[in-house]
C-alpha cells in the first residue's frame, strides 16, 4: 500500500487515570475538550487491560501510526479489532480509521466516545464509551 506505518514508536500512560491527571495537571471544564479526550482514552486503556487480566484473555494492545500522521489508539489482537477513542466524533475522525480498515481488514472497527447515540458510518461502529464497556465486559469483543 501507500501509507508507511511506523513501527518503533511508544506511547506513554500511567497506571492511573487520575494519577496522570494529578502529575500533568490536567483540568477538565467540558467533556468534549481535548484533554478530556485524552483522560478517556486512558481511561479505556485501563478497562482493556483490566479485562485482559481478569479474563486471563490472550491478545496484545497495539497502537498504529502512520507517517503521515493517521493514528489508531488500541489495536487489539494483531489487528482484529481496532479501537480509537475520541471526546466527540467529528467527519474527520473516520479518516484514521477507514485508512487501518483498508490496509488491515480488522473484524471490528470501533470509535469510543462521549456521545449519547451508537450508530455505524461507513463500516465503522461509534459506540458511546459506556455501551463500550458493557460490550466489553459482556461479550470480550470477540477477543476472549
Amino acid at each position: 500500500t501507500g501509507r508507511q506505518s511506523i513501527s518503533h514508536a511508544q506511547k506513554f500512560y500511567l497506571f492511573d487515570v487520575g494519577v496522570a491527571g494529578h502529575v500533568t495537571r490536567r483540568h477538565i471544564e467540558e467533556a468534549s475538550a481535548t484533554e478530556f479526550g485524552r483522560a478517556l482514552e486512558h481511561y479505556i486503556l485501563m478497562e482493556l487491560i483490566a479485562f485482559r487480566s481478569y479474563r486471563e484473555a490472550e491478545f496484545d494492545i497495539a497502537f498504529w501510526r502512520t507517517k503521515s500522521g493517521l493514528e489508531i489508539d488500541f489495536v487489539l489482537d494483531r489487528g482484529r479489532v481496532a479501537v480509537e477513542v475520541k471526546s466527540r466524533v467529528r467527519p474527520g475522525d473516520l479518516k484514521p480509521m477507514t485508512a487501518f480498515i483498508d490496509e488491515f481488514s480488522p473484524k471490528r472497527a470501533i470509535i469510543v466516545c462521549n456521545e449519547r447515540q451508537a450508530r455505524i458510518v461507513d463500516g465503522i461502529e461509534i459506540l458511546p464509551w459506556r455501551r463500550f464497556l458493557d460490550e466489553l465486559w459482556d461479550t470480550g469483543l470477540g477477543l476472549a
